[in-house]
Order: C-alpha cells, then structure tokens, then sequence
C-alpha cells in the first residue's frame, strides 16, 4: 500500500469503531431488514433530509483521531504542524525514506534534499488530502502560508 494510503487508513480506520461506523451505517440500513422503518421516514420526510444524514456521518474528525492517538503514544507529538509526528502518531514509518515516497506519490516538485520544506509541503497536501475523502480538517491546518 501507499504511504498516503496507510495515513489514509490509519485516520479513517481509526474512525471506523467510533466516527466512521455511522458513515457505514446508511449503506446497511437500505439493505438490511432493520432499514424498513427508517426508509419510509427518509422518504416521508423527503430526500432534502436525508441526504445531509448521510453527508454528515460521512465526515470523520481527523482532529480526534489524531489527537487520540497521539496521546496513546506517551510522548508529546505536535502533528498539527509536523508530518513526522502526523505520522509516528499514526504508528506509521516516519523515517526521511518513508516522507520521501510519500513525496514521489503526490508529485512533490521540490528539493527532497531539503527536508524541512518538503516536510511542510507534505503535511498541508496529507492535511488536504483527508479533507478531500471525507475527514474534518481544522480549518486552520488547510490553510496555506
């Protein structure tokens, strides 16, 4: 799997016992037998209704997650600005090899010899990335300096 792909993983499948589940859940409602009473309501109540339902539950909070699993490291990780930590929060390879392929996959046209720059660069394109599959991403981690 990618480098992207495992953080993408890492955040939406930590999300999945807790956050993500309600994502999977009007996918199963409309085929299980259970889906009977809340179908008609869906449709009683019109399609405007349901379709931010669905919208919402899609939606993973990317902060919680990482926050979560940054404080079941033990160690003070600063993944709101830091791809390393991002990552080592996630329990992924953080090593300079790791963030160099994760440069490669999403086109990084920088030095890769210069870290600290590609270092940021990756971090605001991870951050933009999960908020393009569906994660809540603060604000404040999008924006581009």
């Amino acid at each position: 799997m990618s480098v992207l792909g495992n953080i993408m993983g890492a955040v939406f499948g930590h999300g999945s016992a807790a956050t993500a589940a309600p994502a999977a859940a009007p996918a199963q409602v409309s085929t299980s037998p259970k889906a009977a009473p809340t179908a008609p309501e869906a449709r009683g109540s019109a399609s405007p209704t349901a379709a931010p339902a669905v919208a919402k539950a899609q939606t993973i909070d990317v902060a919680a997650i990482v926050d979560k699993a940054a404080t079941s490291k033990g160690e003070k990780l600063a993944w709101r600005t830091s791809i390393v930590d991002l990552m080592k929060a996630l329990g992924l390879d953080s090593s300079l090899a790791a963030r160099k392929e994760l440069a490669k996959e999403l086109h990084y046209t920088g030095n890769m010899d210069d870290s600290a720059a590609m270092n940021v660069w990756l971090h605001k394109q991870v951050m933009s990335k999960l908020a393009e599959n569906g994660g809540k991403v603060p604000a404040d981690l999008l924006k581009s300096s």
